[in-house]
């Protein structure tokens, strides 16, 4: 169990960051510094252990739609909500569920963490079941080359005990079976006529792999057509309408309908569909807003895979698109991979806005991809309220990086309602 003096000062820093409108990781932050135990001993309590997910792409919509599924088939979870995918983000969740007494109300906790923070946790504590997701030059600022975000990943996927739910299309993940020596391992992936429309890092660079027979998924992505998808499990093919938008949060769905498949062999499979089917993405990734009667959408992303995926997703027709660019520590410093990102699709419509640190970088960029630009101004702010006076009466949406759309979730939030991060 948690120390008690842990419990009061971490719950005051709390209660004290929220009243200044701090960050929400902070309380987790000076949990860390005074109780390095306080993590570990709290979740030792979950009678069904730590589930971990990681990855470059897609890990916030995963973690949401595997804690929506586990919570279906009757159990209580405990998660890091807010998106804050450090082990400090972890900590600062934990003061919010645990009582005076240190006790917490769940039977198994799903998270997810930066791969980086996620070594550093295993170590400490060991999940009993892991999904990892892909691999994609994402702050190679940060992590170094790609391989070494692979080998993160390889780390997390020995120190589980239970199960390891693996991306059979990404070369680097699938690969990680091999040095699983104790947890069972399970596949999630597509039916060969999708395998194109979701490239590997290696695909997008043009590096070639020796070609081999892949093995069974668990789930398989078989089709979709807008909001409607086809999945294989079991050699039965299983066909629902889904609420989440882009074609990657669809391939997530596959991921999260494995990973919970694995670690629950007593599954109500009716119900498991029919509670995909009403989630919605999480905040920032496709989320739709309202603003003066008409819908606003942000986008995030991170890399050339999420930006392609992104655009292929979503079609600029008869929409006003704005992109903010920031290159702060959480979004990765190094902005070359705006480079890797094909813009052609948004020619003909032209962007309305850009902004962000990186602004100017942008306005280079669509110059040579011959994409129109009306607007640019650094100040995200300003930038918001220009945007959305430029564009009174047509649906908006906004390409961002994670700071970015920080920054402007604040800033909506003054003017319509928006999910609470706290």
């Amino acid at each position: 169990m948690p120390k008690p003096y842990t419990i009061l000062l971490g719950k005051t820093v709390r209660y004290i960051a929220r009243l200044r409108g701090g960050g929400s990781a902070l309380p987790g932050l000076f949990v860390e510094r005074i109780d390095p135990q306080f993590v570990a001993e709290t979740l030792a309590q979950l009678p069904q252990g730590v589930v971990l997910i990681s990855g470059t792409n897609g890990k916030t919509t995963t973690t949401k739609m595997v804690v929506q599924l586990l919570e279906s088939q009757g159990m209580k979870v405990f998660t890091n909500r807010t998106g804050s995918n450090f082990v400090r983000g972890v900590a600062a969740a934990l003061l919010g569920e645990v009582d005076s007494h240190g006790k917490i109300d769940a039977d198994i906790a799903v998270l997810e963490l930066d791969e980086a923070h996620a070594v550093h946790f295993v170590n400490q504590i060991k999940p009993r079941h892991s999904l990892l997701l892909n691999v994609m030059r994402d702050q190679l600022d940060r992590f170094g080359e790609i391989d070494a975000t692979a080998r993160m990943l390889e780390h997390i996927a020995k120190a589980t005990t239970d199960s390891v739910t693996l991306n059979r299309e990404d070369p680097r993940v699938a690969a990680i079976a091999e040095k699983i020596e104790t947890a069972s391992v399970n596949y999630f992936g597509l039916g060969q006529a999708l395998r194109t429309q979701f490239p590997s890092d290696d695909d997008m660079h043009g590096i070639s792999q020796k070609l081999t027979t892949p093995p069974d998924a668990d789930v398989t992505l078989s089709s979709f057509k807008d909001d409607i998808a086809t999945f294989t499990i079991d050699g039965k093919h299983i066909t629902t309408p889904l609420k989440l938008q882009g074609i990657y949060n669809i391939y997530n769905a596959a991921a999260a309908l494995a990973l919970v498949r694995s670690i629950s062999s007593d599954i109500d499979e009716p119900v498991l569909i029919s509670t995909l089917a009403a989630i919605t993405p999480a905040f920032g990734r496709g989320e739709a807003l309202v603003v003066n009667g008409h819908p606003l959408e942000l986008v995030l992303v991170k890399n050339p895979s999420g930006f392609r995926l992104g655009l292929q997703s979503f079609s600029p027709d008869g929409y006003a698109t704005m992109i903010a660019i920031n290159d702060n520590y959480a979004d990765g410093r190094d902005m070359s991979w705006l480079w890797d990102v094909d813009f052609d699709s948004l020619r003909e419509a032209g962007v309305s806005e850009l902004s962000g640190s990186r602004a100017y970088d942008m306005a280079l960029r669509m110059q040579y991809d011959e994409v129109t630009v009306s607007h640019v101004e650094t100040n995200l702010s300003t930038a918001l309220r220009h945007f959305i006076a430029a564009n009174p009466t047509i649906p908006k949406r906004i390409y961002c990086t994670y700071t970015a759309m920080m920054t402007l979730r604040r800033e909506l939030a003054k003017i319509t309602d928006v999910e609470v991060i706290s």
